[in-house]
């Protein structure tokens, strides 16, 4: 019975600690969130005699893998061949933009590998395991698996369902508004005594029903939350009225990072060359029935079946190797993907301002992740049940 009771507590010991270092893994994995895509975020930690010798993680995309950055941190290699190397997803096997991890792993002759997770990636997907094993190394998968496929729950989407992995954000207020009531100027000239517009140029900026009453619904910390969470996904998306009504710029101004990618729904050409949009100085696509022409950092690319929108820019994305994309509105492009299922999680900032009438929220139902203060914002995460 002792020596029942010995075993069951040894191995619960080993266990924990195990996850303590896979827990530094996913520490190191995070930052290379909105650098590595569309590759996975991946931290190793290697350690001898319960003491980490070397460290890294997948920096950019294209250069060295974590495995790598880790092995080249170990000062004195002779160790290599009696230490643990822990990872948190399934070494490499196939020849990308580097060369194989787990050949690098075998070469070094570290006798033991742990894994959070299989990777699921069809070049890889359970081939990297199978090479360590092979060459008789002990391999320990599923440490921490859970937190390691959540890490990388934009990877996982993109190869698992062929498109990128999709966060909705909106921003409320305390009575269920998005925006206030607006109305369109529009501009129009007589062509051969009739009316007529021009695609490119009949609409100005929307302007308040209110007297121009402002609409900013959220803090200045919500808004530079915001920035740093576009930092971190490939693109960001919106539709004609946001790019009308807005004007936005679609960019990190209030954060130190990556600007996205931006995508802008257009389908009927209503949006004005003058906008921020077409700036040039962000890689920027917008989807159109009409137009289909690409020069540096504008790609217009052509809808072909506009009752399946959502899904065909989604492709389109997919195809470009865009691995996740934050929706930012309007109001009818959000529920387009509420209405379709094809969203992931959402983020809702609800601000301390009452509108009384204005455009309504959309409707959305999920699983409420978690919520916080965010100076006086309500923000609420929600997953896709």
């Amino acid at each position: 019975m002792k020596l029942v009771l010995f075993y069951k507590r040894s191995t619960f010991e080993k266990m924990i600690f195990e996850e303590k270092y896979l827990l530094r893994c996913l520490e190191l994995a995070k930052n290379g969130l909105g650098n590595v895509a569309p590759n996975p975020m991946v931290g190793c930690v290697i350690v001898h005699n319960n003491k980490i010798i070397g460290e890294g993680y997948h920096q950019d995309y294209g250069k060295a893998h974590a495995e790598v950055n880790a092995i080249h941190s170990v000062k004195d290699k002779s160790l290599l061949k009696e230490s643990t190397l822990y990872v948190n997803l399934e070494p490499c096997a196939h020849f990308g933009k580097t060369p194989p991890c787990a050949n690098l792993i075998v070469e070094h002759n570290i006798p033991r590998v742990v894994i959070g997770c299989i990777d699921s990636f069809s070049e890889v997907a359970g081939k990297g395991i199978e090479k360590l094993r092979n060459a008789g190394i002990e391999v320990i998968v599923g440490i921490l698996e859970k937190e390691s496929l959540e890490l990388n729950k934009r990877f996982f989407t993109f190869h698992n369902k062929k498109r990128p992995y999709v966060i909705l954000k909106w921003t409320e207020t305390k009575d269920g508004f998005i925006d206030v009531e607006r109305t369109v100027i529009a501009k129009h000239e007589e062509r051969n005594g009739k009316q007529s517009f021009k695609s490119t140029d009949c609409f100005v900026p929307l302007h308040s029903t209110r007297n121009d009453v402002d609409n900013w619904i959220t803090s200045p910390l919500s808004k530079q939350l915001v920035h740093k969470w576009r930092s971190e996904e490939s693109a960001i998306m919106v539709g004609t009225n946001t790019a009308l009504n807005d004007n936005p710029q679609l960019n990190v101004r209030e954060w130190n990072g990556k600007n996205p990618t931006r995508i802008v729904i257009d389908l009927h050409d209503r949006l004005s060359q003058s906008l921020h949009v077409f700036d040039k100085s962000v890689p920027t696509l917008i989807f159109s029935l009409t137009k289909e022409t690409e020069e540096k950092n504008l790609v217009f690319v052509k809808v072909e079946n506009e009752k399946k929108l959502i899904e065909e820019v989604l492709s389109e994305l997919y195809k470009r190797n865009i691995q996740s994309v934050i929706v930012e509105g309007g109001a009818t492009l959000l529920q387009s993907f509420i209405d379709q299922n094809l969203w992931d999680e959402a983020r809702v900032f609800i601000g301390n301002k009452n509108f009384i009438t204005g455009l309504k929220a959309p409707n959305l139902k999920g699983n409420l992740i978690a919520e916080e203060m965010i100076d006086v914002d309500h923000l609420k995460w929600i997953g896709n049940n």
